[in-house]
């Protein structure tokens, strides 16, 4: 069974404190699942990585794992999934989860989420790809990043046309609609 489109998320792992961060987190691995759309994420067993991941493995679809070495036993590595990629660093996790994806999703996260979700934005100001950014803003998550992104729109050092390639999303319906590939 192979998947047409696949989207790489970005998550934590950990669940947060927010019981409707796990909760949307398995809407969303369940209606990938459903639409036949694939997951590529970090290859961890733990926080909402487990979660998103093991909601679209119950529902059918193709998950795909990309973790580094280092992080195979610290993440404790989902061992269940469609393909667990081994990668010998981050970049090429991060490289690989790309080249895998043709869109991206970031959900609630830390550190690592936010390095990704501004690095996925990065490569396509840059036109390094075309693909879908999208920032799953659950329950108001993301709010102080927006406004400090549209802070930068004002200051002048992110321009209004590229602003408008992170799409945001408060629902996993909204999320689908910001797919080009999806209808």
């Amino acid at each position: 069974m192979s998947n047409k489109n696949r989207v790489c998320v970005y998550c934590g792992s950990r669940t947060g404190n927010n019981p409707a961060f796990a909760d949307l987190a398995n809407n969303l691995g369940v209606k990938l699942a459903s639409k036949d759309v694939g997951l590529v994420y970090g290859g961890g067993s733990i926080g909402l990585m487990n979660e998103v991941a093991n909601a679209a493995l119950s529902h059918g679809g193709q998950v795909h794992g990309v973790i580094p070495q280092h992080l195979y036993e610290l993440e404790v590595a989902h061992e269940q999934l469609t393909a667990l990629h081994i990668t010998g660093s981050m970049h090429e996790r991060k490289e690989m989860m790309a080249e895998l994806s043709d869109a991206f999703i970031a959900l609630p996260g830390g550190f690592g989420t936010f390095e990704e979700l501004m690095e996925a934005i990065t490569w396509r100001q840059l036109h390094i790809h075309d693909k879908a950014v999208i920032l799953f803003n659950i329950d108001g998550y993301y709010n102080k990043l927006i406004d400090f992104i549209d802070h930068a729109v004002e200051n002048g050092f992110i321009s209004s046309d590229k602003r408008k390639f992170l799409k945001v999303a408060s629902n996993v319906d909204e999320c689908f609609e910001h797919l080009p590939f999806y209808e």
